[in-house]
């Protein structure tokens, strides 16, 4: 097995769209989890009620654990590297573009980028819901923004009422039809939709029930009323998954799935048929690295979002066993091999 990369999470959006207060809510809610962050902007920006200078190519360490680097775009390569590399140990690494940052742009740098302890985590774009029509008056480049992202966060709903609402949720999706948007206030994003908050220390898979139980106990009504919105499914099993049919299931998901995460087996072909899934909103990738060597053969993944037909999603999963559980579809893995990435 491979080292494991460490994932980089893309956090866009113009100016005042809340990504820092997305950020800092990430800080204060990523329970031991080691977070590194990009700050792709110039000026005085607070993280974590510490302001960081924006400095071209700094790395502050923070008291709690956290790494937060001041750099510009043309520098995201090498501060990455320097992240990953780094004595505190990342577990992920968020990176806040600049208000004027093209997304695309940085998708592009990330993709080429050569080191081998990253992988790209996916783009989410935060959309202000009270400022949208003139944030699109402004700057009409905001659809194609939509459409590359994998997750659309729309922020500051509490600014809004419920019918003006609706009607930019519904512009959003018909912008970018099929990314999921999770709509939030104050940067409310639980975390789990980018990391696992949670280091594990056990066999098997933490649910999200056991989180929002531990979260609960931990950090009392806040996180409870954090986490009332969201839902999970666990499915598990010990026949395996037929790869046309579960790359299917990922292509056309239920609408409200905003993350997806565990192990996977399509059959009885050793490792060749044993991935770990990763996903946030539309973004999918198999790794074979994340497949723990002392875990048996079987399926095991959790679904995350919110206003999810959990009976109709645990049903297509189900519909996903293959017919035959004794022989691979090779074709078949081919698809699952579009979505893969080799650890080096």
């Amino acid at each position: 097995m491979g080292t494991k990369r460490i994932p980089v999470v893309l956090v866009a959006g113009f100016l005042g769209a809340g990504k820092t207060t997305l950020l800092n809510h990430l800080l204060a809610n990523r329970q031991g989890v080691r977070i590194g962050v990009v700050v792709n902007d110039f000026g005085s920006v607070n993280v974590d009620a510490l302001a960081v200078a924006g400095q071209v190519d700094t790395m502050v360490s923070l008291g709690n654990g956290c790494l937060c680097c001041a750099v510009d775009a043309s520098g995201l390569d090498a501060m990455l590297a320097r992240l990953a590399e780094a004595e505190a140990g990342i577990d992920v690494i968020v990176v806040e573009a600049s208000g004027i940052a093209e997304p695309r742009d940085l998708i592009r740098l990330m993709i080429a980028s050569e080191n081998p302890g990253i992988r790209y985590g996916g783009l989410v774009e935060v959309v202000d819901a009270a400022e949208f029509e003139r944030a699109r008056a402004r700057h009409p480049e905001l659809a194609d923004h939509l459409r590359v992202a994998d997750l659309v966060v729309l922020n500051k709903a509490d600014r809004v009422d419920a019918d003006a609402l609706a009607e930019v949720s519904a512009t959003v999706e018909e912008l970018a039809p099929r990314i999921p948007v999770l709509t939030t206030a104050h940067g409310r994003v639980n975390p789990e939709l980018f990391f696992d908050p949670e280091p594990r220390d056990r066999a098997g898979q933490l649910s999200f029930d056991d989180l929002r139980a531990m979260d609960a106990h931990d950090h009392g009504d806040h996180s409870e009323h954090l986490h009332a919105a969201y839902q999970s499914v666990t499915f598990t099993g010990e026949d395996p998954l037929a790869p046309r049919k579960f790359i299917e299931f990922l292509e056309r998901r239920p609408a409200g799935i905003y993350r997806i995460k565990g192990h996977l087996d399509f059959g009885p072909n050793g490792t060749r048929s044993r991935f770990g899934l990763h996903t946030v909103g539309s973004f999918v990738q198999f790794d074979r690295s994340a497949w723990p060597s002392d875990r048996p053969r079987r399926t095991e993944i959790v679904l995350i979002g919110s206003g999810m037909d959990t009976h109709t999603v645990h049903a297509a999963l189900a519909d996903c066993r293959a017919e035959d559980p004794g022989t691979v579809d090779e074709r078949g893995m081919l698809h699952v091999l579009r979505y893969l990435e080799e650890s080096a």
